[in-house]
């Protein structure tokens, strides 16, 4: 019988993150399932609207396209678990499926930083390579950015998710409301020295590497900004400052993540909550607001959709 509950255990972890969810889980659910919606419609909206306006059809935007599509699959390998679990009596997951969920999670989260990149380097060419824009940034060129952006991080992650299916758990607890690094203390100590090492190579090529590379690209843009005319300096700030605020916000987002699972510096669980929540609820619900408000094009064709002429009679 024991040997039985240890076979159960071994196979479901319980998410144990949660506060005062009997207490409260209708509101959570009503006030998650809101922002769902609202993240799906904005994000899918102007991923829309990019696809339909054949004026849109540019590289930038294009990246922009795909940035909204990355953070639309971010939410949706998030918030339909959440809210299953908001309304159940028991939080648990399925070990495997923690690991697919974590999985996903992580991939995205490095094709958001790789196609930040991208969207740096094609600010880089139109703005100090104008002549040549045409020539480096072709179809075939953004294609392959595109691929490279979302199989690179999933292709650095199947090591470590095989090596996190041999590891023995010391813990069935998530200290945590969904599968991230909190997996990572629920293993044996003992055995995760590759594991971790191998962690920290991943958080240097996909989010340290690709911020410096962006910090670079930008500090050039910005020098050659400087020493141009005011409208090359436009241009830079219209089309440069949506992409530097999102990279700000969602580096400062993940930052929380890793310092939770590198640094082990106890948090309450009330703001292990909130900070949680903050990472898979403002990033996704304000991209579309960044790049609907701040990119004139995409701005001016928000407007024709939501704002109708007014008809005038003779």
């Amino acid at each position: 019988m024991d040997q039985m509950n240890d076979e159960l255990n071994s196979t479901y972890l319980t998410f144990g993150g949660h506060v005062d969810l009997h207490k409260y889980k209708f509101l959570y659910f009503v006030i998650m399932l809101t922002i769902y919606i609202l993240i799906l419609c904005g994000n899918l909206g102007i991923f829309c609207i990019i696809c339909i306006q054949k004026s849109l059809h540019e590289p930038m935007y294009i990246f922009i396209a795909a940035l909204l599509l990355n953070s639309a699959a971010f939410s949706t390998n998030i918030y339909p678990r959440l809210l299953i679990d908001f309304l159940s009596n028991q939080q648990v997951i399925s070990r495997s499926l923690c690991s697919l969920q974590s999985f996903i999670y992580y991939s995205l989260s490095g094709s958001e930083f790789l196609l930040l990149s991208v969207m740096a380097y094609d600010r880089y060419v139109s703005i100090c390579k104008p002549l040549q824009y045409a020539t480096i940034m072709r179809k075939r060129t953004v294609n392959i950015l595109l691929v490279f952006s979302w199989l690179a991080p999933a292709c650095q992650l199947v090591p470590s998710v095989i090596m996190s299916s041999s590891l023995k758990l010391c813990s069935f607890t998530l200290n945590a409301v969904i599968c991230n690094n909190a997996l990572s203390k629920l293993y044996c100590m003992t055995s995760t020295t590759i594991y971790l090492a191998y962690g920290v190579f991943i958080l240097l090529t996909t989010v340290l590497l690709p911020m410096l590379f962006i910090l670079f690209t930008y500090s050039k843009i910005f020098i050659i900004a400087i020493q141009s005319c005011r409208e090359v300096r436009n241009k830079a700030a219209q089309t440069c400052l949506p992409h530097l605020l999102v990279l700000f916000s969602f580096s400062c987002l993940c930052s929380y993540d890793v310092i939770i699972a590198r640094l082990q510096i106890d948090f309450t669980k009330t703001a292990r909550l909130i900070m949680t929540l903050q990472i898979v609820m403002y990033h996704p619900l304000f991209n579309p607001i960044i790049y609907g408000l701040k990119m004139k094009e995409i701005s001016k064709h928000l407007k024709r959709l939501f704002i109708r002429p007014k008809i005038t009679g003779f």
